[in-house]
């Protein structure tokens, strides 16, 4: 192999690297606002409870979805 083949197997891992990570990021910051909508009024604590643990599971499926996503777009 030559230099140059290497150096973009390289760069692609980090990018790779990089932009998921930029993505799952992107899902949690999603999730927390989507439990903070209601934020200026009283909410009792266990429907705040409710609603995060639910935004929680939605990022939760979306990392999934994605990681599935990039696994099938590999082929």
């Amino acid at each position: 192999m030559n230099v140059e083949r290497i150096i973009n197997m390289v760069i692609r891992q980090l990018m790779r690297r990089v932009i998921n990570t930029g993505i799952n990021k992107g899902i949690d910051v999603g999730a927390r606002a989507m439990s903070k909508k209601g934020g200026a009024q009283e909410v009792d604590p266990k429907e705040q409870n409710r609603r995060t643990a639910s935004a929680n599971q939605n990022a939760k499926r979306a990392k999934d979805m994605a990681k599935i996503t990039r696994r099938i777009s590999r082929f």
